[in-house]
């Protein structure tokens, strides 16, 4: 029979395993994990009127907003940071019935810190947008954050005596704004090893290894409990931004390429795009550092095939990764193949021991490109 065991860290700073009235009250936990968005989490305890989480631990903070949580799954022996997180609500439910109180608290990944200040004015002096983003990530290492910086294709670096930037906003909305910019995206994602927070900032990468497939519709290889595709013409749009001749200073539009190195395309008949659209602010950019932008919003606006359900990992073998390619087996020549795995829903049930996951998948078309899924 497969194993699944939760590890729960609370604590200021560098959290500690949990007392063990916490991880006996524990019921359920859920984490989320999405491209594009924070992390976030939320568990729910079981409390009494007497308990020592209500007559101890909730009146000493152990709980309060700004404690940091750290949640361990080993499954099979292999251990899954699912989340290293901060604290941000409470609610707490008394009850006339022994035992039955209510505590939930809900949190964001690290990540969140990064939007609690506002910062204005700070200069940038011949500064390239890696060295920023360096400077910015170093004030965040007491959170065990690891800079991962991909370098722009095209950089943007001024002289002081041309131009000084300087930042607007809060560190995480001057970091999106760099990456939207650069066409990139930016995500704190938790691990490998507890404590430590791999801070992510360059092209969403959709190549790679796949996970272990999901299998539907085999008999007794079928690892997915519920699986539905869907194609939705609204969702595909033709990106284009407009670029100024400089000598006759007449605007020509251009199309932006819907695939990039770091994301080709995963079916082999593309939905057809139904919309056309022009890129808002790229205006402000350079040409280059314009279509750089555009080809990132573009592999976004190219997911016209997404799909949803829901596994148990304990069937599944492993633990879903959000960001990462999967392949589909059973569902037939037109959806079978690769998808990048763009959310994944953590739902752990304490009490029965159960642990399901449900997904949100995408890809450009229909059609694998793969002639075979591997397992």
């Amino acid at each position: 029979m497969k194993q699944i065991f939760l590890t729960l860290l609370l604590g200021p700073l560098v959290p500690v395993p949990a007392p063990a009235e916490v991880t006996n009250a524990l019921s359920s936990v859920q984490i989320t994990i999405a491209s594009g968005q924070r992390s976030g989490f939320q568990l729910a305890f079981q409390v009494g009127s007497r308990s020592a989480i209500a007559t101890t631990l909730l009146p000493a903070g152990l709980f309060d907003p700004g404690v940091r949580a750290i949640l361990v799954v080993t499954v099979n022996g292999v251990p899954n940071v699912l989340m290293d997180g901060i604290v941000m609500r409470q609610e707490f439910t008394p009850s006339n019935q022994p035992g039955q109180g209510a505590l939930t608290i809900t949190g964001e990944d690290v990540s969140v810190m990064m939007g609690l200040i506002e910062l204005k004015g700070i200069p940038y002096p011949a500064m390239s947008d890696e060295l920023r983003i360096a400077a910015i990530l170093a004030k965040y290492a007491i959170f065990g954050v690891v800079p991962m910086v991909i370098p722009s294709l095209f950089p943007d670096l001024n002289l002081p005596i041309q131009r000084i930037d300087f930042q607007k906003g809060t560190d995480l909305d001057y970091i999106n704004q760099l990456a939207k910019e650069n066409g990139y995206v930016f995500y704190v994602s938790a691990g490998p090893a507890p404590g430590m927070n791999l801070a992510y900032f360059g092209p969403e990468i959709r190549v790679g290894v796949p996970q272990p497939a999901l299998n539907v519709n085999m008999d007794h290889a079928t690892n997915v409990e519920s699986l539905s595709f869907s194609l939705d013409g609204s969702t595909r749009e033709q990106l284009a931004i407009m670029i100024q001749e400089p000598l006759s200073k007449v605007n020509i539009p251009v199309p932006l390429p819907e695939i990039s190195p770091f994301a080709p395309p995963l079916a082999l008949r593309s939905a057809p795009a139904l919309h056309f659209k022009f890129l808002e602010g790229a205006a402000k950019l350079n040409p280059a550092r314009a279509i750089i932008a555009g080809m990132g919003k573009a592999i976004e606006s190219n997911d016209a095939v997404t799909a949803s359900g829901q596994l148990d990992v304990t069937r599944y073998g492993h633990v879903l990764a959000a960001r990462q390619l999967v392949g589909v087996r059973g569902s037939g020549p037109a959806y079978d193949g690769l998808y990048y795995v763009k959310s994944v829903t953590h739902n752990i049930d304490a009490r029965k021991r159960e642990y399901k996951q449900s997904f949100q998948l995408a890809r450009n078309g229909l059609i694998s490109l793969t002639p075979v899924v591997a397992p």
